[in-house]
């Protein structure tokens, strides 16, 4: 049994995520912003826990996540202002980072996308420029953490039913069921062999696909 906060608890991945992780005995705590979300996040067996990320700072999320043994990090600004995109996705992101080490809790999945590299092609005036510079700078800061962490990147989000098989390095748009990406940050979590990796994946086809648990012990 593990003890995991989940930042970003109403998003719609982590909704799916909780069931998962409560199913095999582990305790989750759930952050959200809006006290009207606790029933429905409550729901999927998670505790709901209401808090500002957006304006905590390190002490304050670290008071959050002591006494718990990984983090996954869900949350965003959900495509809202170049500020606000900047102030959750990156400067939020990073000060989790900051707290978890603080709080001693060494285990941290970020949800991120496939696209977040350096060079990751997005033009200035787009306004996918703002999400993608702020992704990019918060799993650097990840990286360099020493913290036992784990960048997962999934393709293009999809409703689809769940396969429970991603192809690793797909291509293209490489879309994947929001359902597969949360049995993936599920497995992930408590996988070692996952420590240090930056993983980017989507379903793939029936042919070229995996079993998730195998997809990421490879």
């Amino acid at each position: 049994m593990s003890r995991i906060i989940v930042f970003g608890g109403h998003g719609r991945i982590a909704l799916l995520l909780a069931p998962l992780l409560v199913a095999r005995g582990d305790e989750v705590t759930s952050v959200i912003r809006n006290p009207d979300h606790v029933s429905e996040v409550e729901e999927t067996g998670a505790r709901a826990l209401v808090a500002d990320i957006e304006t905590r700072d390190t002490d304050a999320l670290a008071d959050l996540i002591r006494g718990h043994d990984a983090v996954v990090w869900s949350a965003g600004a959900g495509g809202g202002s170049r500020e606000r995109t900047y102030a959750v996705d990156r400067d939020a992101a990073i000060r989790t980072m900051d707290a978890a080490k603080a709080a001693g809790v060494d285990r941290y999945v970020m949800v991120s996308w496939i696209g977040s590299k350096a060079d990751h092609g997005v033009p200035e005036s787009d306004d996918f420029f703002a999400y993608a510079d702020a992704k990019w700078a918060a799993d650097e800061h990840l990286r360099a953490s020493g913290l036992e962490a784990t960048i997962l990147g999934p393709g293009t989000l999809t409703f689809d039913d769940p396969t429970g098989r991603i192809l690793i390095d797909a291509e293209g748009r490489a879309e994947v069921a929001r359902a597969d990406v949360a049995a993936v940050i599920a497995e992930a979590v408590g996988n070692p062999s996952t420590f240090g990796r930056t993983i980017r994946f989507g379903n793939g086809s029936a042919d070229s696909s995996v079993p998730i648990a195998d997809a990421l012990s490879a």
